[in-house]
């Protein structure tokens, strides 16, 4: 019995899961053979997904992002968005940064302040993971209706872990915007 539960002062957990499968089905209905393996593109599914993640940070907030100068730092995130990949490629993209990050990225995306953004935040986060999915999709051939994906989901908070479900692959980048951290991850599912 968890003797937490009523008490404010109690640091809540949440864990989250988070599992993709192919439905079998493709954009139109017809049957996707769960034997086609997608061929990675030349350079890895992680420099593509760099790639899409710098493009779509670069025009929407008109700011290239840098290389983490120690990617292995301890990871300080209140701010999870994540898209889901279902068809011929199956998986979750997560763009997990700061508040701070996160409120950076609105500001920019507004071309307002930091200072004046207010519900915006995630919002912003959860639109930019879209469009990072949405070109990191876009750049394999291919891929237009053979993989969808789910509408964005924000998590925030600070004592949060999320595991993906999904059997398969991980790739992550770790950039900054503005010297702010923020970790890309695919988990792509075999």
């Amino acid at each position: 019995m968890n003797r937490d539960i009523g008490n404010p002062t109690a640091p809540q957990r949440v864990q989250i899961m988070l599992s993709a499968r192919a439905s079998g089905l493709d954009a139109r209905g017809g049957n996707v053979s769960p034997k086609l393996k997608i061929v990675p593109p030349s350079g890895g599914w992680g420099s593509l997904l760099e790639m899409a993640t710098r493009e779509v940070f670069e025009i929407m907030l008109g700011t290239p992002l840098e290389p983490m100068a120690d990617p292995e730092a301890t990871r300080v995130t209140d701010m999870t968005a994540m898209i889901g990949l279902a068809g011929k490629l199956c998986g979750v993209l997560s763009i997990c940064c700061s508040s701070a990050t996160a409120t950076r990225i609105a500001a920019r995306m507004l071309g307002i302040e930091s200072e004046e953004v207010t519900d915006s935040v995630r919002d912003a986060l959860g639109e930019m993971c879209n469009m990072a999915a949405g070109n990191f999709k876009a750049k394999i051939n291919g891929m237009a209706d053979a993989c969808m994906l789910s509408i964005p989901t924000v998590v925030s908070g600070r004592d949060y872990q999320i595991h993906s479900l999904a059997a398969g692959e991980r790739f992550e980048v770790a950039v900054t915007l503005e010297g702010l951290p923020i970790w890309v991850v695919l988990d792509l599912h075999s």
